[in-house]
């Protein structure tokens, strides 16, 4: 066959199209990867067309037998020709070989436009499977961490300054909760995408009378589309993956900056661990976490993946435009490099040691200072005047250099009459920690239905699909 001939168009055309055209039109560098659902779902269409009377039964079966080789010749490393513009072209290629003539009756009452958009909603439903159970598997990092730091005492910070002591686990949790936030995203990315465009016809539907629900059925579509150009032009699903992979990849960026400066020798939090490390090329003494750094710069890249579909979707008339060829060059991207980067932070994490000597050691009396003012209300003071009271103190503390829990009992008593000899109780770090035993907060009963609460969310997964091996 000549590069021409076996094109899925070009009967109205006289001439050859030009090489550059060619060269730009061309997706299978980047499309290849779609052809277990391109099989998948022209197996589908062939079954449907044998059910509508378009193929007999030997043909169907001819068609679904050569996918099979097909794929098997695929799986085992067949590459593209020149001639193939695509997956799907190339697909159609090979099984006219293997079947000859019945296999230019499969393309009967179906256009490149559905058969394109439905590869693509399958691979990013099996994509969203596996992004939910690498997140699973950082998470049950995190629980493990959580389980054994329940006791551990930790300094909380908000605008990068101590506030409050809290449980080391409940700051594990802390980045749990949002990764199950992004599960939930991803979720809803992956329900978003099953419904089946296939039967849509390039834009007016399909003129034989194929059963769509046999096809949805067959598949894994948990619906059918309602309109045909809808169905063909839509590529919001893309852009709730790449939503969902953004947010995961800013969650990811928090988690890295977290570990990477409780890491620095200034905070001693964390020791690295050597698997999940490198080292310097002229400092021999240094151990730097490549893999939380990575993880924090590819946040910015999902942002521009996103950023990218985005903007091509909201310039576009309705139906297919060939603007949404380039959809899926940022999508395989962003999933990809989440697909790299979440093994490697729960690789981070797993080998990661924490030092609760130096935790603890950064837990100041100052951070009592909410506790003391709480002490001061459950006396009768207004909150107002508490804080007002125990701001003195705490200007006090600092201009003498001596700890709250240090400073006399005259000082407390000279500053409000309410203050009794057991105001140094609640200036206890591990005291202050058990008070907050409210629903998510940081004491010991509450951080215990933190962890119940967060292995029976891992109980859950995204639904996987039926893949070829």
């Amino acid at each position: 066959m000549t590069a021409d001939s076996h094109k899925l168009w070009g009967g109205r055309f006289a001439a050859p199209t030009a090489h550059a055209l060619d060269a730009l039109n061309r997706s299978i560098g980047t499309d290849f990867r779609l052809w277990p659902f391109d099989i998948q779902l022209s197996q589908a269409w062939a079954s449907a067309l044998a059910e509508a009377g378009v193929l007999t039964e030997e043909e169907r079966d001819q068609i679904r037998g050569g996918l099979d080789v097909v794929a098997e010749k695929l799986a085992t490393g067949a590459q593209p020709e020149e001639s193939d513009e695509d997956v799907h072209t190339m697909i159609d290629r090979m099984l006219h070989i293997e079947v000859g003539d019945p296999a230019s009756r499969l393309h009967t009452g179906r256009s490149r436009n559905d058969q394109v958009a439905t590869a693509t909603r399958m691979w990013s439903m099996n994509a969203a499977t596996k992004i939910d159970t690498a997140i699973r598997d950082l998470q049950r990092v995190m629980i493990d961490h959580a389980d054994q730091l329940r006791t551990t005492l930790i300094p909380a910070y908000t605008h990068m300054q101590r506030a409050q002591p809290v449980s080391a686990a409940h700051w594990m949790l802390n980045h749990f909760w949002q990764l199950e936030r992004d599960r939930t995203r991803i979720a809803n990315a992956a329900s978003a995408a099953s419904s089946l465009p296939l039967g849509s016809g390039a834009i007016a539907g399909c003129a034989f009378p194929v059963s769509r629900d046999q096809i949805r059925n067959e598949l894994g579509f948990s619906s059918v589309s309602q309109n045909s150009i809808d169905a063909t032009g839509d590529r919001d699903f893309v852009a709730d993956l790449l939503y969902a992979t953004t947010m995961l990849g800013v969650h990811l960026s928090r988690l890295s900056e977290d570990l990477i400066l409780y890491g620095s020798s200034e905070f001693g939090f964390v020791t690295f661990g050597d698997t999940f490390s490198t080292g310097s090329s002229m400092m021999p003494q240094k151990r730097n976490p490549d893999a939380l750094e990575i993880a924090r710069g590819s946040a910015g890249r999902m942002l521009g993946n996103l950023t990218s579909v985005v903007a091509t979707i909201k310039g576009l008339p309705s139906g297919y435009n060939k603007d949404l060829q380039d959809d899926k060059r940022p999508m395989f991207d962003s999933v990809d490099t989440m697909l790299l980067v979440l093994p490697a932070v729960a690789g981070t994490l797993g080998e990661l040691r924490f030092n609760a000597q130096r935790m603890r050691a950064a837990l100041s009396s100052s951070m009592m200072a909410t506790d003391l003012a709480d002490y001061l209300v459950s006396k009768g003071t207004s909150f107002r005047e508490a804080h007002g009271v125990v701001g003195m103190l705490v200007r006090n503390s600092e201009t003498s250099g001596v700890e709250l829990n240090h400073m006399p009992f005259t000082t407390f008593a000279a500053a409000h009459p309410s203050f009794d000899h057991d105001v140094f109780d609640w200036l206890s770090p591990d005291a202050s920690v058990a008070r907050r035993n409210v629903a998510g907060g940081t004491g010991p009963d509450a951080v215990d239905d933190q962890i119940s609460a967060a292995r029976a969310a891992l109980g859950t997964a995204v639904r996987r699909l039926q893949l070829i091996p």
